[in-house]
Protein backbone atom coordinates (compact mmCIF):
# COMPACT_ATOMS: atom_id res chain seq x y z
CA UNK A 1 0.00 0.00 0.00
CA UNK A 2 1.20 3.08 -0.74
CA UNK A 3 2.28 5.56 2.24
CA UNK A 4 1.92 9.41 2.23
CA UNK A 5 5.67 10.84 2.03
CA UNK A 6 6.35 12.97 4.88
CA UNK A 7 8.38 16.42 4.95
CA UNK A 8 11.16 16.91 7.55
CA UNK A 9 12.57 20.40 8.27
CA UNK A 10 14.87 22.12 10.97
CA UNK A 11 11.54 23.66 12.17
CA UNK A 12 9.94 20.64 13.16
CA UNK A 13 8.31 17.51 11.58
CA UNK A 14 5.01 17.50 9.13
CA UNK A 15 3.90 14.18 8.50
CA UNK A 16 0.43 12.43 6.70
CA UNK A 17 -1.97 14.61 8.84
CA UNK A 18 -0.27 17.30 8.07
CA UNK A 19 0.06 17.34 4.10
CA UNK A 20 -3.86 16.23 4.17
CA UNK A 21 -4.54 19.50 6.81
CA UNK A 22 -2.69 21.75 3.82
CA UNK A 23 -4.64 19.87 1.18
CA UNK A 24 -8.45 20.20 2.32
CA UNK A 25 -7.21 24.12 3.52
CA UNK A 26 -6.00 24.53 -0.43
CA UNK A 27 -9.54 22.69 -1.55
CA UNK A 28 -11.88 25.36 0.45
CA UNK A 29 -9.62 28.03 -0.33
CA UNK A 30 -10.39 27.35 -3.91
CA UNK A 31 -13.89 26.66 -3.42
CA UNK A 32 -14.32 30.16 -2.05
CA UNK A 33 -12.86 32.14 -4.49
CA UNK A 34 -15.49 30.35 -7.34
CA UNK A 35 -16.95 32.94 -9.59
CA UNK A 36 -18.79 31.95 -12.61
CA UNK A 37 -18.17 32.44 -15.56
CA UNK A 38 -20.43 33.44 -19.20
CA UNK A 39 -23.62 35.28 -19.12
CA UNK A 40 -26.28 35.00 -15.95
CA UNK A 41 -28.69 36.55 -14.33
CA UNK A 42 -29.05 35.26 -10.49
CA UNK A 43 -32.73 34.05 -9.50
CA UNK A 44 -33.54 37.66 -7.71
CA UNK A 45 -33.03 39.16 -10.95
CA UNK A 46 -34.53 36.23 -12.92
CA UNK A 47 -38.50 37.09 -14.25
CA UNK A 48 -40.33 34.48 -14.77
CA UNK A 49 -43.00 34.83 -17.19
CA UNK A 50 -45.63 34.18 -14.62
CA UNK A 51 -46.18 33.58 -10.99
CA UNK A 52 -44.47 31.66 -8.64
CA UNK A 53 -47.69 29.25 -8.23
CA UNK A 54 -49.30 29.37 -11.48
CA UNK A 55 -49.34 26.13 -13.71
CA UNK A 56 -47.91 26.46 -17.43
CA UNK A 57 -49.54 24.40 -20.24
CA UNK A 58 -46.69 22.57 -22.06
CA UNK A 59 -46.58 19.93 -25.00
CA UNK A 60 -47.69 16.70 -24.05
CA UNK A 61 -50.93 18.45 -21.28
CA UNK A 62 -54.61 17.29 -22.08
CA UNK A 63 -56.58 20.43 -21.80
CA UNK A 64 -60.68 20.56 -21.24
CA UNK A 65 -61.76 23.79 -23.50
CA UNK A 66 -65.42 24.83 -22.61
CA UNK A 67 -67.63 27.61 -24.77
CA UNK A 68 -70.35 28.44 -22.86
CA UNK A 69 -73.49 27.11 -24.13
CA UNK A 70 -71.60 26.28 -27.30
CA UNK A 71 -70.83 22.22 -26.74
CA UNK A 72 -69.90 22.01 -30.62
CA UNK A 73 -66.95 24.41 -29.92
CA UNK A 74 -65.87 22.98 -26.63
CA UNK A 75 -63.17 20.55 -27.07
CA UNK A 76 -60.64 17.81 -25.00
CA UNK A 77 -57.64 18.26 -26.84
CA UNK A 78 -53.58 16.85 -26.37
CA UNK A 79 -50.80 19.81 -26.56
CA UNK A 80 -49.06 18.81 -29.42
CA UNK A 81 -44.83 18.75 -29.54
CA UNK A 82 -45.30 22.15 -31.88
CA UNK A 83 -47.11 23.51 -28.55
CA UNK A 84 -50.77 24.37 -30.25
CA UNK A 85 -53.84 22.55 -29.92
CA UNK A 86 -56.09 22.32 -32.88
CA UNK A 87 -59.85 23.50 -31.89
CA UNK A 88 -62.82 24.47 -33.94
CA UNK A 89 -63.46 27.85 -35.67
CA UNK A 90 -59.79 29.39 -34.49
CA UNK A 91 -57.48 26.13 -36.03
CA UNK A 92 -54.04 25.59 -34.54
CA UNK A 93 -53.54 27.89 -31.60
CA UNK A 94 -50.08 28.10 -29.49
CA UNK A 95 -50.95 27.24 -25.95
CA UNK A 96 -47.72 26.10 -24.44
CA UNK A 97 -45.87 28.73 -22.38
CA UNK A 98 -49.13 30.02 -20.99
CA UNK A 99 -52.00 29.76 -17.68
CA UNK A 100 -54.72 28.09 -18.33
CA UNK A 101 -56.65 31.67 -17.42
CA UNK A 102 -54.31 33.51 -20.26
CA UNK A 103 -55.24 30.62 -23.07
CA UNK A 104 -58.79 31.10 -21.96
CA UNK A 105 -58.73 34.98 -22.78
CA UNK A 106 -56.78 34.48 -25.98
CA UNK A 107 -59.52 32.37 -27.12
CA UNK A 108 -62.26 34.63 -26.20
CA UNK A 109 -60.78 37.65 -27.71
CA UNK A 110 -60.32 35.08 -31.12
CA UNK A 111 -64.01 33.90 -30.63
CA UNK A 112 -65.78 37.23 -30.79
CA UNK A 113 -65.50 37.25 -34.70
CA UNK A 114 -68.02 34.18 -34.45
CA UNK A 115 -70.10 34.63 -31.09
CA UNK A 116 -71.16 37.30 -29.21
CA UNK A 117 -70.03 37.54 -26.02
CA UNK A 118 -68.16 34.09 -25.90
CA UNK A 119 -66.98 32.84 -22.92
CA UNK A 120 -64.39 30.63 -22.55
CA UNK A 121 -62.56 28.36 -19.67
CA UNK A 122 -59.58 26.35 -19.91
CA UNK A 123 -58.64 23.25 -17.49
CA UNK A 124 -55.64 21.00 -17.58
CA UNK A 125 -57.37 17.78 -17.05
CA UNK A 126 -53.48 15.15 -17.63
CA UNK A 127 -50.22 17.19 -16.73
CA UNK A 128 -46.99 16.01 -18.37
CA UNK A 129 -44.47 14.53 -16.05
CA UNK A 130 -41.80 17.65 -14.85
CA UNK A 131 -38.55 15.90 -16.74
CA UNK A 132 -35.69 17.81 -16.34
CA UNK A 133 -31.96 17.12 -17.24
CA UNK A 134 -29.53 17.70 -14.13
CA UNK A 135 -25.61 17.36 -15.08
CA UNK A 136 -22.30 18.32 -13.99
CA UNK A 137 -21.14 17.71 -10.05
CA UNK A 138 -23.67 15.46 -8.94
CA UNK A 139 -23.60 12.04 -7.81
CA UNK A 140 -26.10 10.87 -10.80
CA UNK A 141 -26.37 13.30 -13.15
CA UNK A 142 -29.35 12.16 -15.96
CA UNK A 143 -32.88 13.14 -16.41
CA UNK A 144 -35.14 12.66 -13.83
CA UNK A 145 -39.02 12.66 -12.96
CA UNK A 146 -40.32 14.50 -10.77
CA UNK A 147 -43.45 16.22 -9.10
CA UNK A 148 -44.87 19.34 -11.02
CA UNK A 149 -44.04 22.16 -8.92
CA UNK A 150 -40.95 20.54 -7.69
CA UNK A 151 -38.10 23.36 -6.91
CA UNK A 152 -34.36 23.42 -7.68
CA UNK A 153 -33.15 21.39 -4.16
CA UNK A 154 -35.53 18.06 -5.09
CA UNK A 155 -33.85 17.99 -8.27
CA UNK A 156 -30.42 17.95 -6.42
CA UNK A 157 -31.58 15.28 -4.17
CA UNK A 158 -33.02 13.08 -7.18
CA UNK A 159 -29.61 13.16 -8.48
CA UNK A 160 -27.94 11.98 -5.37
CA UNK A 161 -26.54 15.45 -3.98
CA UNK A 162 -22.86 17.32 -4.87
CA UNK A 163 -19.71 15.32 -5.97
CA UNK A 164 -16.37 16.41 -3.66
CA UNK A 165 -15.57 18.57 -6.57
CA UNK A 166 -19.21 20.91 -6.53
CA UNK A 167 -19.00 24.45 -6.39
CA UNK A 168 -21.85 24.99 -4.48
CA UNK A 169 -22.33 29.15 -5.15
CA UNK A 170 -22.48 27.23 -8.90
CA UNK A 171 -25.68 26.03 -9.54
CA UNK A 172 -27.55 26.93 -12.47
CA UNK A 173 -30.64 26.36 -13.66
CA UNK A 174 -30.51 26.73 -18.11
CA UNK A 175 -34.31 27.65 -19.33
CA UNK A 176 -35.46 28.05 -23.46
CA UNK A 177 -38.22 30.54 -23.89
CA UNK A 178 -39.79 30.72 -27.34
CA UNK A 179 -38.29 33.17 -29.26
CA UNK A 180 -35.30 33.57 -27.36
CA UNK A 181 -31.94 32.80 -29.34
CA UNK A 182 -30.45 30.83 -26.06
CA UNK A 183 -31.90 29.80 -22.53
CA UNK A 184 -31.01 31.95 -19.68
CA UNK A 185 -29.04 30.89 -17.42
CA UNK A 186 -30.17 31.55 -13.67
CA UNK A 187 -27.57 31.72 -10.86
CA UNK A 188 -28.65 30.08 -7.36
CA UNK A 189 -26.50 29.33 -4.50
CA UNK A 190 -26.83 26.59 -1.59
CA UNK A 191 -27.19 28.98 0.66
CA UNK A 192 -29.76 31.08 -1.00
CA UNK A 193 -31.94 27.61 -1.32
CA UNK A 194 -31.87 26.60 2.27
CA UNK A 195 -31.97 29.51 3.87
CA UNK A 196 -36.09 30.39 2.47
CA UNK A 197 -35.34 33.60 1.76
CA UNK A 198 -36.10 35.13 -1.27
CA UNK A 199 -36.94 33.94 -4.76
CA UNK A 200 -34.21 30.67 -4.79
CA UNK A 201 -36.51 28.77 -2.35
CA UNK A 202 -39.62 29.53 -4.46
CA UNK A 203 -38.26 28.71 -7.40
CA UNK A 204 -40.54 25.94 -9.84
CA UNK A 205 -38.59 23.74 -12.67
CA UNK A 206 -40.46 23.05 -15.97
CA UNK A 207 -40.34 20.66 -18.01
CA UNK A 208 -37.03 20.85 -20.21
CA UNK A 209 -35.08 22.74 -17.69
CA UNK A 210 -31.55 21.91 -16.97
CA UNK A 211 -29.72 22.01 -13.97
CA UNK A 212 -26.20 22.29 -14.08
CA UNK A 213 -23.83 22.21 -11.05
CA UNK A 214 -20.60 23.44 -11.89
Amino acid sequence: MRTLPSTRGRGGHRGAGGWFLAVVAVGLSTTSCYRPKGAFRTVDDYLPPVSVGEYVIMPGDVLQVRVFQQEAMSSRVRVRVDGRVSLPLVNDWMAAGKTPAALALELQQALKGFINAPVVTVSVEESRPLSVSILGEVARPGVVVLEPGAGVLTALSAAGGFTDFAHRDGIFVLRSRPGEASPARILFTWDALTSGDGRAATFRLLPGDVVVVE
